[in-house]
């Protein structure tokens, strides 16, 4: 299993194949719109604005896990994202990123590159930054600003 073999759902119910991402660098956050890392969906708007026509995307997954910080409805963070942050990126469904439910996605990025602390997500705004080939290059912290990203992100575009 790879990547691309991976099957998502939109922020509206559709089902979306990670293959359509072939060939472009990726960074992959579980986000919450009620969190003191909210704030960051500013820095990673500004990266994507930045990058986008070089061929890089930004994969939005909220996450209630933590704290329930994404309470609302798909639409509901969608409509706080864009209001507040001109959130221009893919914003998918909710999903789960640790536990018996978590998505086939986050079983797979934490099979890749573990964290500090191990392989569970810790809370909302942890990044992962996949190349081009789809391999998972990096993990970063939900501590880490997205700005702190921007290097990393070049070496790959």
């Amino acid at each position: 299993m790879n990547l691309y073999d991976i099957t998502v759902t939109d922020r509206k119910g559709n089902p979306v194949t990670l293959s359509q991402y072939k060939g472009k660098t990726l960074l992959i956050v579980n986000t919450a719109t009620g969190c003191g890392f909210t704030p960051q969906y500013e820095g990673l708007e500004a990266l994507y604005r930045k990058y986008r026509n070089q061929g890089f995307e930004i994969l939005d997954f909220p996450c209630n896990q933590f704290g329930h910080q994404a309470p609302g409805t798909e639409e509901e963070i969608h409509q706080f994202c864009t209001m507040n942050y001109e959130v221009s990126f893919p914003q998918f469904a909710k999903i789960e990123v640790n536990g018996s439910s978590e998505s086939p996605l986050y079983s797979y990025l934490k099979s890749q590159q573990s964290g500090i602390l191990g392989s569970n997500i810790k809370w909302n705004f942890t990044k992962f930054l996949v190349d081009k080939n789809g391999s998972v290059t990096k993990r970063y912290a939900p501590t880490d600003k997205p700005e702190k990203l921007e290097k990393d992100i070049l070496a790959l575009l």
